[in-house]
């Protein structure tokens, strides 16, 4: 690569503006936003939006920008991020994970280079542009940059939905994000699966570690162990023998937790095991409940399950009746852009404005990108940025002008 490119990105003002973020190092545990936040006002005044700051929980704040329309009463146009990142293992590194180092292939190494400072920085870039060129939107854009996304969403956007500051934005169609995609194709989504955090709590017979004893809750655990394990083959199964689904269209099941006991000679009273489980969303949760609870008896009776109570939530519509995806699907054809949608696979604060009836579509604009979003070296190109922003100017008009 020639030093003149290098040069390029270097004194690009996006690209440095996109380090800058990228070296606050909002990491969790612990999280300290200040950083964030001081970073974002001086953006909101730099393209002279006004901003607010909201704690729905303290020491979680939601910065919202506004870019007025010229129809204030139209329903607004939420482009949404998230500030946080998930942790780091510096020493599996190339280059330490907050220093935003741009390698001379134009490679940008940053936790958050994908997932999904990227995205935020890309909304303020298109925005910036549409300015200078004297560009007018029909709808107000609200640029939502909020916290907790990577644990749940528990202390941001699931509880913001439920504020007067959110009604008082008068949303009508979200913007957030998706994930690269490794070929020329870009993905999109347009649903989630149901997440289920499932823990069984499983008595039994306790006594001393040298007997026999009937109905113990390891004897237990290990037929119910067997039934989840048995569904979780099953969905393998359809993954493996149908090429057109993704794991975003079968029901994942996983165990990720196993404690009780309180010695090694003793026979406990209970014990407790948790899977993670999404739902596909052909799935219906009061089916799948009681599937679980005929599972426990089987297993021998005396099971308390805890279900994690998140609802079904329809996915938006990706047809003439969504004039915001006729207006982005118009946009990405008219520009040449490949494009696959899916149901996510994870979760993204776009199921807390799903369930409020409200379209959102996640997207990021990445493609011939490694998927490394959580993964040890995280980067994104300094083109493949440059060119999300372009994508992201032409999209915003699209959508705020329908």
């Amino acid at each position: 690569m020639s030093s003149n490119v290098q040069a390029d990105w270097e004194s690009n003002e996006e690209i440095r503006l996109f380090r800058e973020y990228l070296k606050i190092p909002s990491v969790h545990p612990n999280i300290n936003y200040d950083g964030c936040v001081e970073f974002l006002k001086r953006q909101a005044a730099s393209l002279n939006l006004p901003v607010q700051v909201i704690e729905v929980h303290p020491r979680n704040p939601i910065v919202i920008m506004t870019w007025q329309g010229t129809d204030p009463g139209a329903k607004s146009i939420i482009l949404n991020s998230h500030m946080d990142v998930v942790p780091v293992y510096p020493d599996q590194w190339t280059h330490p994970p907050f220093s935003a180092h741009l390698d001379k292939e134009g490679r940008i190494y940053a936790r958050g280079s994908q997932d999904m400072k990227c995205v935020g920085i890309q909304y303020l870039a298109a925005i910036r542009a549409m300015q200078s060129e004297g560009v007018k939107l029909k709808r107000t854009l609200h640029l939502l940059f909020v916290p907790d996304e990577e644990v749940g969403g528990v202390l941001g956007m699931r509880d913001f939905v439920h504020t007067k500051e959110f009604q008082a934005l008068n949303c009508g169609f979200s913007l957030d994000e998706g994930y690269a995609s490794e070929d020329e194709t870009f993905v999109l989504f347009n649903g989630e699966r149901t997440l289920k955090f499932t823990r069984f709590y499983i008595s039994g017979s306790p006594g001393h570690g040298s007997l026999i004893l009937q109905n113990t809750a390891g004897e237990k655990a290990r037929k119910l162990i067997d039934r989840m394990m048995d569904f979780r083959r099953a969905e393998e199964e359809k993954l493996l023998n149908n090429p057109n689904l993704t794991v975003g269209d079968v029901t994942t099941v996983n165990l990720t937790m196993m404690s009780g006991g309180v010695q090694s000679n003793v026979i406990p009273a209970e014990l407790m095991v948790c899977f993670d489980v999404r739902l596909s969303v052909t799935v219906d949760i009061e089916t799948f409940t009681r599937q679980l609870e005929t599972w426990c008896e089987e297993s021998g009776g005396g099971i308390r399950i805890d279900l994690h109570d998140a609802p079904h939530i329809t996915p938006t519509k990706l047809d003439e009746t969504n004039p915001f995806w006729v207006a982005m699907k118009g946009t990405l054809d008219a520009m040449g852009l490949a494009v696959k949608s899916y149901i996510f696979p994870g979760a993204t604060d776009s199921r807390f404005i799903r369930h409020l009836g409200i379209p959102a579509i996640g997207f990021s604009p990445i493609n011939n990108t490694p998927k490394l979003l959580h993964d040890h070296d995280e980067f994104l190109h300094a083109d493949i940025f440059l060119k999300g922003i372009q994508i992201y100017k032409k999209l915003i008009q699209a959508v705020a002008n329908v």
